[in-house]
């Protein structure tokens, strides 16, 4: 009997050892995969350069958010880039609404599509990329960048905070962004705010407010001087819905970047439990109380806000265009100055929040693709700038055709269409959606004169002003872990306090303890796990 106990003894600790010698050379497969880059047997039937990308016709399966506009697979974007690249694809296109969870069930179900495209960071977070990166699950893209995407390394070689930004905390590249440069969306951290042109012409004002104090009495002067000339006093100086879009703006003229993390000269800090916040909801206060900023800023949704400046009952209001919140013509909206960033006892100095201009986990590889080498080089094309014009717009004789001095000529929209965007979103799948690509003007193209307009504003108003508030980062799965279990309640708690101190629901003679609840909410590992990871994408 203690002879067969031995026996056993001695199988199961033989099995355990060849078990965990299984698993070792297992992580050691991953680990090297990821070292070496992922090279697949199919490394030498790509071409490196120009097209088609392969001889022989592959077929891939691709991943993405559908926009409902059109089937991918009818869309002549696609079906010229086909044609042209020899890679034929498989798309499974759920509804934006639908894509996160379908996104999720596929990797928990380990049938995940070849190729994840357009998902952005929102559905395919930076959490997922660190968790399935390490898995093994996605494939590192650095080394198929360096020997086949040689327009995104050219990118990354000219940014190295573009690199800094997309690179994980194990050291790995696992998702590509989608990159905007050269115009104002590249630079705006939100959409701007605008002053009602008709009213500032109806007082006579030249010169847009400069300071807090001199932002401050022209509201005075919209509330009581009857800007919109109705004899009533139903003018509302100020409004938003939730502050969602005004107090990236607001913040600034009281130092702050951002709304939680922000960072200065390398220090991170929580925001909303500095003294500059509190003068901040000092002031917004002062201006719920005096009617200057609209009372149902915190209960309406965009529809009224939208409705009252159609209207013409509003004097400063936030939205991406001004048209979209007044009802006028372009052309009549360019008569509605930006915003001017505002100085104040907080800063000497303007202050906007910037876009860091790029958003990640817009195209990744998985290990189920055979064909990385074929899948790097077909993406690599958007990120040139011929590349991301045909992404844009199309293939030439559909939507646009070249003129005689090389310009581009848009085509007559199709009667069954309202716009030229409607009719584009059936033709490309840029639309509506982070596809990966480096975002430019194209060359060619005609600028409207109400495009110049937006972009002199931003250039003069924003552009100068602007700092990125804090990095694109990426935490361990422990760091992320700890962050989720603080936010629950600290954001929710901040949300609700804000609007309580604006509208005198809370006064704000109990701001002590109101930062005494957030230090109770382990504020101060918060702001050390951010510190942390702002570190070392410093130093990477």
């Amino acid at each position: 009997m203690m002879k067969e106990k031995l026996l056993y003894l001695f199988i199961g600790l033989l099995l355990f050892v060849v078990l965990a010698a299984c698993s070792d050379n297992s992580t050691d497969s991953v680990a090297e995969n990821n070292e070496e880059g992922a090279s697949s047997d199919s490394a030498e039937e790509v071409n490196t350069e120009g097209f088609p990308i392969v001889d022989e016709e592959i077929t891939l399966s691709l991943i993405a958010p559908g926009t409902g506009m059109e089937d991918w697979e009818n869309m002549e974007t696609l079906q010229e880039y086909a044609d042209m690249t020899n890679i034929q694809f498989n798309y499974d296109t759920p509804p934006m609404a639908d894509f996160q969870t379908k996104l999720n069930l596929a990797f928990a179900s380990g049938d995940i599509a070849d190729i994840i495209f357009a998902a952005g960071s929102t559905d395919f977070t930076p959490g997922m990329e660190v968790d399935y990166g390490q898995q093994g699950v996605l494939v590192p893209l650095e080394g198929l960048i360096d020997e086949y995407a040689p327009n995104i390394k050219k990118l990354l070689d000219e940014n190295p905070d573009i690199e800094k930004s997309i690179t994980t905390v194990d050291g790995h590249i696992y998702s590509l962004p989608r990159i905007s440069q050269g115009d104002f969306g590249a630079v705006w951290y939100r959409g701007p705010m605008w002053y009602n042109g008709r009213w500032l012409d109806e007082l006579g004002v030249e010169e847009l407010p400069k300071t807090i104090d001199e932002f401050y009495d022209l509201l005075v002067r919209f509330r009581d001087e009857d800007p919109n000339g109705n004899g009533e006093a139903d003018e509302i100086p100020l409004i938003d819905v939730q502050m969602e879009s005004t107090r990236p703006w607001l913040l600034g003229a009281f130092g702050l970047k951002e709304w939680g993390i922000d960072e200065v000269d390398g220090e991170v800090r929580y925001t909303p439990i500095t003294e500059n916040y509190q003068a901040y909801l000092e002031f917004m206060n002062k201006l719920y109380d005096e009617n200057l900023l609209d009372h149902e800023t915190f209960s309406q949704a965009d529809e009224q806000k939208k409705a009252k400046g159609q209207e013409n009952r509003i004097g400063v209001f936030p939205d991406y265009f001004s048209f979209f919140t007044t009802g006028e013509t372009e052309e009549e909206s360019m008569n509605n100055p930006m915003y001017y960033p505002l100085t104040s006892e907080w800063t000497s100095e303007p202050l906007l929040p910037e876009s860091p201009g790029l958003n990640r986990g817009t195209f990744a590889i998985t290990n189920n693709n055979e064909h990385p080498e074929a899948s790097i080089r077909w993406v690599d094309y958007f990120y040139s700038p011929e590349g991301n014009k045909f992404l844009n717009m199309g293939p030439e004789g559909v939507m646009w055709e070249e003129g005689e001095n090389g310009e581009i000529v848009e085509l007559e929209v199709p009667s069954q269409f309202e716009s030229s965007e409607d009719w584009r979103g059936t033709i490309t799948p840029d639309y509506g959606i982070s596809t990966p690509t480096l975002a430019q003007p194209i060359e060619g193209k005609e600028v409207s004169e109400f495009t110049q307009f937006v972009q002199a504003e931003t250039d003069e108003k924003y552009v100068p002003y602007s700092e990125v508030p804090f990095p694109l980062v990426y935490l361990t799965q422990e760091e992320q872990e700890e962050l989720n279990a603080i936010e629950v309640d600290l954001q929710s708690y901040v949300e609700q306090m804000e609007a309580k101190f604006i509208t005198g629901v809370e006064p704000i003679s109990n701001w002590d303890a109101y930062v005494s609840t957030i230090e109770n909410m382990n504020i101060e590992r918060y702001i050390e796990i951010h510190q942390e990871a702002y570190d070392r994408w410093a130093e990477s």
